[in-house]
């Protein structure tokens, strides 16, 4: 699984998609980043520790993971005229929820104020062997 996982990894590093800029990372599977509603709810799709300037799996630790994931979430937010006060509700999937308290204190750093409605999942595994993904829904 582990081999097979750091083959489609290789694939998409080495692709490039149409449209794509340098600020977000490339999407690792068929799926948009994200979607705006008419209405102006904005669903963020799961994202997993990437860096988009490297292309890179950032595996260093959970708290370096989740600053990555919470920044490409932001850049997301920004391209669509929201920010991190904009989110009512994020999942946070975990391949250890040992890491729950150290996720939490660098989770809440962009946030200033009320938080998000949250829940934290513990899974057996995520897309190219991430420690963290999250998604979150923000409103205009």
């Amino acid at each position: 699984m582990k081999k097979s996982a750091a083959l489609v990894f290789l694939l998409f590093s080495f692709l490039t998609v149409k449209g794509q800029d340098q600020e977000t990372p490339k999407p690792v599977a068929p799926y948009s980043q994200s979607v705006m509603t008419k209405s102006g709810i904005l669903f963020v799709s799961g994202q997993i520790p990437i860096d988009p300037e490297t292309n890179m799996l950032v595996r260093d630790d959970i708290k370096t993971a989740t600053r990555q994931v919470m920044k490409n979430i932001g850049t997301i937010l920004k391209k669509n005229g929201m920010d991190y006060s904009n989110i009512v509700k994020c999942t946070i999937f975990l391949t250890d929820i040992n890491d729950y308290g150290a996720v939490n204190k660098v989770y809440s750093s962009f946030f200033e104020g009320q938080y998000p409605a949250r829940e934290a999942i513990e899974v057996v595994n995520l897309p190219l062997g991430a420690l963290i993904e999250i998604s979150a829904i923000a409103s205009k």
